[in-house]
């Protein structure tokens, strides 16, 4: 099943919720994975000032991963999330061969051929 990384970043609403009553979040992604047929790998919290998290998750495929994103964003309780699937070293090498053998068919434009 592919990987997917998200990062988000939490409403300042949201970390006052979170500050009067704490909770495992872990709980709320497995939760709303689920009904999506997928699972949560781990979830991290980072200290900085762009994200406040990142979660691995097993997703069935893009359509999924995109509607797993868009179900966190329209909750407003995020400033930002997004979602990014992971490759394998394996996938990568299959996608540099793709790359290396369709890369000639490419016309850049204005460029003689």
């Amino acid at each position: 099943m592919p990987k997917y990384l998200t990062t988000f970043t939490y409403s300042c609403g949201s970390w006052a919720r979170l500050v009067k009553a704490p909770g495992d979040r872990t709980l709320a992604a497995q939760r709303l994975l689920e009904p999506l047929g997928g699972s949560l790998e781990c979830l991290y919290w980072l200290f900085g000032t762009h994200e406040d998290g990142v979660l691995i998750v097993d997703l069935p495929d893009s359509v999924t991963a995109q509607a797993w994103e868009t179900v966190l964003n329209r909750t407003g309780a995020f400033k930002s999330v997004e979602t990014h699937e992971l490759l394998t070293q394996q996938q990568l090498l299959e996608t540099l061969v793709l790359a290396r053998d369709v890369g000639p068919v490419y016309e850049v434009p204005g460029q003689p051929d």
